[in-house]
């Protein structure tokens, strides 16, 4: 007999067959990889999990801003509408009123010019003489220096 380098077995029925194994990317969908009570990893389908549910809404509190936002509303629209309710009412006054202040005006106006217009004439009739002219000459020495002065009646 002649000795060989090389030791020849065969394969009983205990030992696994090698599994080249499967890329990640070569698994179809559904499938996954899982490994039995034994130790042995194999190919099995797997029911897909259901997403998680998604969050109940809790109610929230309404913010006090909103809460007083809407309860003034109506009070100032009221408020807008009794104003103008009561301007429609007021509206001959007001007028009858404009007109009374713009006939006060034009009296002032004419008393103002009028009155004096009146005066003149019965003044220099009445005083006789003429006009009276009054001279002021006033002096003084320096930038800072006090002032004399002088009034003459003619």
């Amino acid at each position: 007999m002649h000795e060989t380098a090389h030791e020849i077995t065969t394969l009983t029925p205990q030992q696994p067959t090698p599994n080249p194994g499967m890329l990640p990317s070569e698994i179809p969908p559904g499938v996954q990889m899982v490994t039995l009570p034994g130790g042995i990893r194999t190919l099995a389908y797997a029911p897909q999990q259901a997403p998680p549910a998604p969050p109940v809404p809790v109610a929230q509190p309404i913010p006090t801003w909103a809460k007083t936002t809407a309860l003034l509303t109506p009070t100032i629209g009221g408020g807008i509408a009794a104003a103008g309710i009561g301007l429609s009412y007021a509206a001959p006054g007001l007028i009858a009123m404009s007109e009374a202040l713009w006939a006060a005006v034009a009296l002032i106006a004419a008393a103002t010019i009028g009155v004096p217009m009146l005066l003149r004439p019965g003044r220099a009739a009445g005083a006789g003489k003429g006009s009276t002219h009054i001279t002021q000459n006033i002096t003084a020495s320096g930038m800072f220096g006090k002032a004399n002065g002088t009034i003459n009646h003619r």
